[in-house]
Order: structure tokens, then C-alpha cells, then sequence
């Protein structure tokens, strides 16, 4: 069982002067924790159920580039990019850009974007979800053409790339895992099963309905259900504590998860709580593993 965190708020004491010396910190203490994986939201306004739109939110790459400089080994990713905020080819530079510099550390969590108040806000094109989707698709495709180092020239519905060059290639081999974050059975857990190397699925009754969902598509696209890396996003509720950590990551490897991402509510402080339990819940094994 692997253990990520997530930081989705940096409304820290001290206002905007200490965010960048609190999160560093949260960032250094969950990669000295022993932590599998570091994520942020891929948003530019605070979402609802997190805080007012208001409250401070950092640009994800850049934010996760800074966490890369001061930490070592933990991987680095973003829950998730909304597709429609960056053209392809620029999002595949990014995040090869953050795994060169890591040394092999990113991941590309990508979905087809859901915020139309933040893009209409900042000007972002926000089509219909049709289109979105259409779009998803599409970034996946070219995702995987660009790491191979294909540079054929690219011809999608949405999307036309006349020289899809990426120089330098990404240290991670064959490339940065693929995430493809959200529950839809249609489309999204078909892209998962198609083109990702990993889910994101919250943690909610459903997660064992929508697990079962992933594992017919994959036997539809003839891939095996083993590869796929199933990740859930967990909220803790009342105080975090070791116990809780520890129950939670049970309840999930039972229902079929491999790596539980502990989303960190505002004022907490959960990387030295998760850095405590990693021991007993390293031990726990996913259902049918």
C-alpha cells in the first residue's frame, strides 16, 4: 500500500509572505516522512469545498516544481490537470519538463475539467462536456506519441501538432505515469483502461462499483486490470491520528486500492500523522494481491 498527500490549501498564519516557507516545509516533511507521492489541485481560483474562491491558490507546476527542488524522492503530481488548461504539447513539455528536473519523480494527472467559474474568470476556453472529453482523448493520445518520441505530425479533431518534438525526454521509463482522475463509466474509466497507467477514484460507496466498471473496460480493451495503479482520494475526519490513517488505508486496500492520497484540510498538518503510520500500513496488502 503506497501513501500520498495532498495539499489543496495554502491559506497559512502570516498571509501570502509564508506560504512559500509553510508549504516548502510540508513538502520536506512528507518526503522525509517516507511518503509515496505529493500531489496539488490543478486550479488557479480555491475550489468550494475546500474555501471561497478568494482565498490563495498557487499555479500547480510551478508549485510542484518548487516542492521538487527541496525534496528527493517523492513523486510529484498534480489531482488533476483540467485538460482545457493547457494546449497538449506545452502540458507534456511541463510535466517532462518537472520529471527531468526531479530526477524521474512526476506523474501527469489529467481529467476533462469541471471549473467553469475559474476559466470563464480567467478567460480560459470552457466548451461543453462533449468537447471536453473529445479533448481528453486527444491529450492522451498525443501524451503517449510525444514519449515516444514520435514526431509525426499530429491531426486530431481539436488538436494539430506539426512537429510534436520533446527534447529532453523524460528520465522516467518509458514515461511519467499516466493518471486519469474521475468516475465517469463511460468515458473516463474507458480512458483510464485505454491509455493510463493509474485511477483516481474518491473515497465514497461507490469505489468498489466503480473498480468493477474499470476492470470491464480493461477486459474490453484487452489490458490487464494488474497494471493499472488504483489511487483514492480520502478525506480524515475530526482530529488526524495514526489510528485513523491506518483504518482508513485497511478499509480501501480491502475494497481494492493500491495507494491512498490523504487530502489535508486547512490548518492541518497531516505529512508527520502519515509519516508515523507509513509503517503498519506498508504492510497492508490490497484485496487479491
Amino acid at each position: 500500500m503506497r501513501i500520498g498527500l495532498q495539499v489543496p490549501s495554502f491559506t497559512f498564519p502570516g498571509g501570502p509572505e509564508r506560504i512559500a516557507a509553510e508549504y516548502g516545509r510540508i513538502a520536506r516533511d512528507a518526503d522525509q516522512a517516507g511518503l509515496h507521492s505529493f500531489w496539488v489541485m490543478d486550479h488557479f481560483f480555491q475550489i468550494p469545498v475546500v474555501g471561497p474562491a478568494e482565498e490563495p491558490m498557487l499555479e500547480a507546476y510551478t508549485a510542484l516544481a518548487y516542492a521538487a527542488a527541496l525534496t528527493e524522492k517523492i513523486t510529484l503530481g498534480t489531482l488533476v490537470t483540467g485538460v482545457v488548461y493547457r494546449h497538449p504539447g506545452v502540458l507534456v513539455k511541463t510535466v517532462t519538463t518537472l520529471d527531468v528536473l526531479s530526477g524521474g519523480r512526476a506523474w501527469l494527472g489529467i481529467g476533462a475539467a469541471w471549473n467553469e467559474e475559474e476559466s470563464r474568470g480567467l478567460g480560459v476556453p470552457f466548451p461543453p462536456t462533449a468537447e471536453r472529453f473529445e479533448r481528453l482523448e486527444e491529450t492522451l493520445r498525443i501524451a503517449h506519441q510525444m514519449w515516444r518520441g514520435d514526431e509525426s505530425p499530429f491531426d486530431g479533431g481539436h488538436y494539430r501538432l506539426e512537429r510534436p518534438l520533446n527534447v529532453p525526454r523524460p528520465v522516467r521509463r518509458p514515461h511519467p505515469p499516466i493518471l486519469v482522475g474521475g468516475t465517469g463509466e463511460k468515458k473516463t474509466l474507458r480512458f483510464v483502461a485505454k491509455y493510463a497507467d493509474a485511477c483516481n477514484i474518491f473515497d465514497s460507496d461507490e469505489l468498489p462499483r466503480k473498480l468493477d466498471v474499470l476492470r470491464g473496460h480493461c477486459e474490453r480493451e484487452g489490458r490487464d486490470y494488474a497494471e493499472i495503479e488504483k489511487t483514492s482520494l480520502t478525506f480524515m475526519r475530526g482530529r488526524p491520528s495514526v489510528d485513523q490513517v491506518v483504518d482508513t488505508a485497511g478499509r480501501l486496500a480491502e475494497a481494492g486500492v493500491d495507494h491512498v492520497i490523504y487530502s489535508q484540510r486547512t490548518g492541518e498538518d497531516l505529512a508527520g500523522v502519515l509519516g508515523e503510520a507509513l509503517a503498519q500500513v506498508a504492510k497492508i496488502t490490497p484485496a487479491g494481491r
